[in-house]
């Protein structure tokens, strides 16, 4: 029994504010119903925007089926030598979801393994910015990529406690002298959830992705983002190895998020690992410098 999907994220930023507007009138995410909070889909909510210097991840939360799964996560992580915060029904009611474990992966991030969300399909999702859907339900939330000071510790905990599974390898080269492997894990079908860097970054968190179902909503989330004079910090591209189209823009905190469609998707009974030496087949430019 292992991780299900990315649920939520949490987020500490030093101006909200624009925060909001990026995740709104660019990005078309739906403000929850409390205050920082924003919706992708039916469930109440996906991302929390909170006040604080860091302008990073500040916690992670991933979906399980239900108590039974929840537990064996649970016994897995203390099999492993990771500790276990208290349980705490204010943390709960928070989130808003019916079980909750919480601990910090091994570079001191907040990781929440929880089940039972809670659902508004009462009130529909309906982007400010039109957004007709986003690619969610069982491939959760999208896929976020970390850097990490330790891989071989971050990697055991991602990959032998809470279950995630390699997908590939990218070999990307920084100088003629230095190279390194950044690995991508998949807990469901979504070619992956999780992707580690290990290389220390000024922030943990790399980027967000979002996925669209169509490529005309990237495009217009290509203008938006232009007509609102965001930073486009990578254009239209095809990645080699989930081939999704995307791009990446900066938000207001510094880190990246990618908005995209198209990506394939893995079938466990046919899926093997290969090694890839591009990040994209095409596009993907980073402005020069």
């Amino acid at each position: 029994m292992t991780i299900g999907s990315l649920g939520y994220l949490g987020l500490r930023v030093k101006d909200p504010a624009a925060f909001h507007s990026f995740l709104t009138s660019v990005l078309g995410l739906m403000p929850g119903e409390a205050a920082g909070r924003y919706r992708l889909d039916d469930l109440d909510w996906r991302i929390a925007v909170e006040t604080g210097d860091a302008d990073d991840l500040a916690y992670v939360g991933f979906e399980v089926a239900g108590p039974a799964e929840l537990e064996a996560v649970r016994a897995r992580l203390l099999e492993g030598g990771v500790t276990i915060d208290a349980a705490d029904p204010a943390l709960l009611a928070a989130r808003g979801v019916l079980g909750l474990v919480a601990c910090r992966d091994p570079d001191g991030l907040g990781v929440e393994i929880f089940y039972g969300p809670t659902c508004r399909t009462e009130t529909p999702f309906v982007s400010p910015a039109g957004v007709p859907a986003f690619v969610t339900g069982d491939q959760g939330l999208g896929h976020i990529v970390l850097s990490t000071k330790d891989m071989a510790a971050t990697r055991r905990f991602y990959q032998d406690l809470l279950g995630f599974r390699l997908s590939d390898i990218i070999r990307l080269r920084a100088g003629p002298d230095f190279a390194f492997d950044m690995e991508f894990f998949h807990c469901n079908a979504r070619h992956h959830t999780l992707a580690l860097m290990p290389v220390p970054l000024p922030k943990r968190l790399h980027h967000l992705m979002v996925q669209v179902p169509t490529l005309d909503a990237v495009g217009f989330a290509l203008e938006r983002a232009t007509a609102a004079g965001v930073p486009i910090t990578a254009s239209l591209g095809r990645h080699t190895n989930d081939q999704m189209v995307s791009f990446y823009s900066q938000t207001p905190a510094g880190f990246e998020v990618e908005f995209g469609q198209g990506a394939i998707e893995v079938d466990e009974a046919t899926w093997r690992v290969a090694r890839h030496d591009k990040t994209s087949s095409w596009g993907h430019k980073r402005p020069a410098h």
